[in-house]
């Protein structure tokens, strides 16, 4: 791949995850960059984390390390957590999961499925002192987790979105990625944060486990869903008493 495909695909990546820049559709070379712009993510919220702890209380400066990840991210992954709850948890058949996925409204399911995931993170970050490396790699390990799923699942739809990431090797990303979370938390927090890091890993893929139980496969929000409740259950774990 040449240079300026790899550029592209950065790019692309940056985009489509971030708030920087124009949203663009995914494309196949953007996909290996996910583990780099989730670092990336991670990053920024853990030095407004850090920032703000310098200013107010922990639990303050864990609110504000959750609305950074907000804006960062403009609740990409938050929004196809709700629709990924309102899809998957109610009683219904296979089509009408995925026509519930597909309906702009939040329901029952999705309300509380967000509710619960914004208390384990404030209260995740509230719990532990601020930690920008550990952040950075448990961000970078959930967007590895979307990336290995989007390359090795089936696709519950006929097309979509996620379309362009199908086909191609996991092993390249998946291993830059976990390697590269791995040696953040280590170096951030130690064994804690390689706990985290197994916990993130078991959390994506219980979502993608239910998933692909009640669809067959993924959608693009299954994948927001599987990043969000990772990040939410490496924290949980992080803030453990060790």
């Amino acid at each position: 791949m040449s240079r300026s495909l790899d550029a592209g695909g950065f790019r692309t990546a940056a985009s489509f995850l971030t708030v920087v820049g124009r949203a663009a559709t995914p494309t196949p070379s953007a996909l290996g960059w996910f583990p780099v712009v989730g670092a990336a993510i991670g990053a920024g919220v853990g030095l407004a984390w850090w920032g703000a702890d310098q200013l107010w209380p922990p639990l303050l400066a864990a609110v504000v390390a959750v609305l950074a990840d907000l804006v960062l991210t403009g609740a990409l992954h938050h929004d196809g957590l709700a629709d990924s709850a309102d899809g998957l948890l109610p009683h219904a058949d296979r089509e009408r999961r995925l026509a519930i996925m597909r309906q702009p409204d939040v329901g029952t399911f999705g309300v509380m499925a967000l509710a619960t995931t914004t208390l384990v993170r404030v209260g995740g970050f509230a719990a532990v002192d601020p930690r920008p490396l550990t952040i950075a790699g448990l961000w970078c390990g959930s967007r590895t987790a979307m990336a290995v799923i989007a390359r090795t699942r089936p696709y519950a739809r006929a097309s979509g979105i996620a379309d362009a990431f199908l086909g191609g090797s996991a092993a390249s990303v998946g291993l830059l990625g976990a390697v590269t979370a791995l040696a953040l938390v280590l170096v951030g927090s130690g064994l804690p944060g390689a706990a985290a890091l197994v916990a993130l890993a078991a959390g994506a893929a219980l979502v993608m486990s239910l998933a692909a139980r009640r669809i067959g496969g993924f959608t693009g929000d299954v994948l927001g869903a599987a990043g969000l409740v990772g990040e939410s259950a490496g924290l949980l774990v992080l803030a453990a008493r060790w």
